[in-house]
């Protein structure tokens, strides 16, 4: 509150603000929970009042020449040397015990681009067949994606295949929308699993049990689907339509 009240005048403001973060938080299980310090988890507001009290660290970072990437209380601050790493996280941690905060006691790390790291959803390493850094969605990221796709693609599931794509599409693109920049191969695989789930629902329909096998592939191709307007992660990829 005394940063806000540095940056805004209004004293109606400040007060609702203020009643945001003293309005407690619903916990299941446990009901209606005071708020004893810091904001709500995953409240609207949070993301902005992280960037306005983080903000000092940023600078302070920048001005020890480390470069910091940070999405509101996330973030990771690349560095050259395992020993520049730890002066970045002794520094870090001083500086967090005098804002009154505490990194997280598992999250927070060091880690290499051999043993890989995970931020906002990707995993970063480095390919053990190229030695290139790699970008591909993380595991928990993939795992939701395919319990959601799974809802909607029960083996069971009735109507008509144009309809089953209509309504699997949009989930197809928003993920596509956050995880582009992911090695095309990862996109690639998404796309296979996703046709797989619908060949199946085809091959249901036909009185055959088990999981789609070599008939389904040739009567049910990747440009059958195509043609049913499926989105194809891989297919709507720039990189891979320069290549």
């Amino acid at each position: 509150m005394e940063l806000l009240s540095k940056r805004i005048a209004d004293g109606t403001v400040l007060g609702l603000i203020q009643k945001y973060l003293k309005a407690g938080v619903m916990e299941e299980g446990k009901g209606w929970q005071p708020s004893t310090a810091g904001t709500p988890q995953g409240s609207v507001i949070s993301p902005l009042l992280a960037n306005l009290y983080l903000h000092p660290l940023d600078v302070k970072m920048m001005e020890t020449g480390r470069e910091m990437v940070r999405y509101a209380d996330d973030f990771v601050v690349l560095c050259r040397s395992r020993a520049e790493a730890e002066q970045a996280l002794e520094a870090i941690q001083q500086w967090v015990a005098s804002a009154g905060l505490q990194l997280h006691p598992t999250k927070t790390r060091i880690a290499s681009l051999e043993e890989g790291f995970e931020f906002l959803g990707f995993r970063y390493c480095r390919s053990k067949q190229t030695g290139k850094r790699i970008k591909i969605p993380r595991k928990k990221s993939l795992m939701k994606l395919r319990q959601t796709i799974r809802e909607k693609t029960s083996r069971m599931r009735s109507g008509p295949m144009e309809f089953i794509i209509q309504e699997l599409n949009p989930t197809l693109k928003g993920w596509y929308g956050y995880f582009r920049t992911s090695l095309p191969k990862a996109l690639g695989e998404v796309d296979g699993w996703v046709r797989r789930r619908l060949r199946s629902i085809e091959r249901y329909r036909k009185k055959r049990t088990g999981i789609s096998k070599g008939r389904e592939n040739v009567a049910y191709t990747n440009r059958w689907f195509e043609e049913r307007g499926l989105f194809a992660l891989l297919k709507s990829d720039s990189r891979t339509e320069q290549s």
